[in-house]
Formats: C-alpha cells, structure tokens, sequence
C-alpha cells in the first residue's frame, strides 16, 4: 500500500501542460501593446484635427455718406473661375509627334496644337483607295459586257462542239447497221450512243454560254459591285478623317492653362491610367468669360435673386473693382454646406483676374440708392481682441483664413477696419493664439 501511495505523488518539478508557453505569452503582450498604441495613435490624430471652437460674429457693412448705384446687401467670398474650361482631346490613339504650346500661350480657333504619329493611318488609307479602284475598274469592266474577241471565241467553241456532235450522229447510226446486221457488239454501240449523247450536253451547255457573253452581265452583279464601291468609299472618309484625326487643333479661341503631355507619350481615347496613357492634349479657357464661384448660406440666399448685380474685387488687387451680374444659380443646395452656389459673371475683365483667385463679392440693391454726392464706402468695426498682428481670422468653408487688415482709430463700436474687410464675413472674435490659416474651426454653441 506504501508503494501504491508513493505512485501517486504529484512531481511539481515538472511543469504543468496547462501554463501557456513563453512563446504565447509574448505575443499576447506585443497584441495588447499594439492595440493601446493604435488606440492613443487614433485619439491624438483625432485631438490634432478636432475643429477648435470659436466664438464668431457676422459683420454688417453700413455705408456712410455717397451716392452709389445701390446699397451693398451681402458680401461673400469665392474664387475666379473660367466660364468654360476646355479639355483638349484627341479623337484617334497615338503618340505624340510634336507638340507646339506651353502653358500659359494663348492660341486662336482652329491653331494646330498637337501632331500624333500618322504611319498607321496613311498606310490603312492607302489600302482602303487600293480596294475602290480595283472595284470602279470591275464595275467598268461589267458594264462594257462582253468583248467581240470574247464572243467570237464562244461561238468558236460552239461550232466546234456541233462539229463533234455531227460525227457523234454519224457514228451511232453506222453502228446501229452494223449492230443490226450482227456485225459488231453490242457494247460498240453503246459507246456511240454515250458519245452522241455528251456531244448533244456539250453543245446546248456552249450555246447557253454563247448567248450570255453576247448579253453581257446580269444587272444584278452590276449593282453588287457597285454597292462595294459605296462601302469602298466610306472607308476611304473614313480613313482620311482618322489621318486628320492626328493633327489636334484649337476648338476655341483662348489661353492654354495646362499642358498635359509631352513628345513620345501615348494619347487615348479610352480608359486612362495613373501612369499610362493620357486622356487629353491640353487645357483651354477664354479668359474674357469669366466667373465667381460663391457658395451662399441659405439664411442669406434669400437677399439674392437673378441678374443682381455685385462689385468683385480680389485679394492680390484689392483696389481694382469689377462688374458683375448673377448669371447663374444652382437649381439645387448643398445639404452638407448648407449652401445654395451662386455663379456671378464678370463684365469687364482684365489680365490681373486669373482663374482659382480668391473673390470678395459685393451684392448691392438698386432699389436702396444713396442719397449723398460723395461716393459709398462701407464702414466696419470688429473688436479690439478679433485683430493679432494687423489681421484678423474669418470663417470659410469650416477653416479660419486669415486676412490682412488696415486698422484705423479705435471708438466705442469698436476698432475701425479702412481696409480687407467688406462685411457680411463671419469674424473670429477672440482667436487662440495658436490658430493658423486653414486650420479646421467650429462655432461655439449658443
């Protein structure tokens, strides 16, 4: 019993089979670590691109003294853009020969741009005029039918043909005697009869012939061929323009604003890879049409209605003002923005407004006439702590953009803005002192 008892004593120098190994253990370790990483990686991302909360305020623009030709309703700002921007492309497959504009070169209707290689379609050119001329030359051939030469050999055929179909008669009747009288086989006048017999289909088959060289072609083979001939020739078009195709011209009058490709590379006209073949030659736009593009709150659209005029004005030449007119309203808002995008035409453009400039746009009420002789100038006060080293931050799109201001004496309304300023911008009232241009912002609540 002693022995059996000492069997059963548990060896705890040995270790259990349950403990998880080194090995396992490590790796648990190393995925909890990567998961708090991952974890603290994504809440600092998410605390360095939260939207700071500002306290923001609309600025009014009243307009003191001056007679102008209506009073400013609203401001908002936008960019500059082509009325229509072209994409130059090209209409066949090729690579590019030669290419003759740079960004920025203005360029007239009709101005050739662009060759692409033409090896291919002038040889495929080539085949398509071999093949409507051998055609026109077998329609020809058809409809002068049959030459004298040609019928005389036909009517020679024919009358050798009954000169054999003579003796073939000849034959079988000497051998229908003498197979009557016992004197040849049987078998002698069957050959005769077989010959007379071929020499008769022969001569009716030579006669058909005859009569249809002397008739010519049928009508029917006239028309077929020159049914190929139309198909030859629209192969013909059709290549020409695929050769045409190659030298890309100017469709409108206008200044290049991009050049997208360059001597050797390849130019399609189907699916464009990131780096593979291009999908078009260069960019145009008519730089006498041009546009502000504004995206208006809708609590504000309802100041603005169609054709209303505005001064645009940019923030590289603050002091030239331009002409507009709403040309163009968006029949549908924008649920995320909570905008309605309003497009203003520019009536007397110059060469200092380029295409993606920033727009200040100035919508004024005809209706609302100043009544003084001085002319209209709006006159803004923002609050002393809005301005940090002469500019102050307002908000577009959800960002802070900063603007540089010109400040003028300080009053009980507040610090006085000469200039960078037109009304109507959502002021920044008290920026933080690590607030940058284009960092994300939101309102504060209530």
């Amino acid at each position: 019993m002693d022995s059996e008892l000492k069997s059963l004593r548990i060896d705890r120098s040995r270790k259990s089979q349950s403990e998880p190994s080194a090995w396992a253990t490590r790796w648990i370790i190393t995925g909890v670590l990567i998961f708090v990483l991952l974890g603290a990686g994504r809440y600092v991302y998410g605390m360095l691109n939260a939207a700071t909360e500002v306290d923001v305020t609309r600025l009014s623009a009243p307009v003191t003294g001056g007679a102008s030709e209506g009073s400013v309703v609203l401001n908002a700002t936008g960019y500059i853009v082509a009325a229509h921007k072209i994409q130059v492309a090209s209409k066949v497959l090729g690579r590019v020969a030669w290419i003759g504009v740079d960004k920025g070169d203005k360029v007239r209707e009709g101005q050739v741009i662009a060759r692409l290689e033409d090896d291919e379609y002038k040889a495929q050119l080539q085949q398509a005029r071999g093949r409507l001329q051998a055609l026109e030359a077998k329609l020809k051939e058809l409809q002068a039918g049959s030459r004298p030469e040609e019928v005389d050999r036909s009517n020679a055929e024919l009358e050798d043909a009954k000169a054999d179909l003579a003796n073939a008669k000849v034959n079988l009747e000497r051998n229908q005697k003498l197979a009557a009288e016992g004197v040849v086989a049987k078998q002698a006048l069957d050959d005769a009869k077989a010959r007379y017999d071929r020499a008769i289909a022969k001569v009716n088959g030579l006669q058909k012939s005859y009569e249809l060289v002397k008739i010519g072609p049928r009508q029917e083979q006239i028309d077929a061929v020159r049914g190929e001939i139309v198909e030859a020739r629209g192969s013909v078009s059709f290549f020409e323009s695929q050769l045409n195709n190659t030298i890309i011209r100017a469709p409108v009058t206008g200044t290049v604003l991009e050049r997208e490709v360059e001597k050797g590379e390849f130019v399609t006209t189907s699916f464009v890879g990131e780096r593979g073949a291009k999908g078009y030659v260069v960019s145009l736009a008519d730089l006498n049409d041009l546009e502000a593009e504004l995206d208006i709150s809708q609590n504000d659209f309802g100041k603005l209605g169609p054709k209303q005029k505005a001064i645009i004005t940019t923030d590289a030449y603050p002091d030239r003002k331009y002409e507009g007119v709403i040309d163009e309203i968006s029949p549908e808002a924008n649920r995320q923005k909570a905008t309605v995008q309003v497009k203003v035409k520019v009536l007397n453009p110059d060469e200092y407004l380029r295409p993606e400039m920033n727009a200040n746009v100035s919508f004024v009420d005809e209706a609302k006439k100043q009544t003084s002789a001085a002319p209209a100038k709006p006159v803004i006060y923002v609050p002393t702590s809005a301005v940090r080293d002469g500019a102050v931050f307002v908000i577009a799109d959800g960002k802070a953009v900063k603007r540089v201001v010109k400040t003028g004496p300080a009053s009980a309304q507040g610090l006085r803005i000469e200039d960078g300023l037109y009304g109507g911008e959502d002021l920044i009232v008290n920026p933080p002192a690590d607030l940058k241009d284009g960092d994300k912002v939101r309102r504060k609540q209530g």
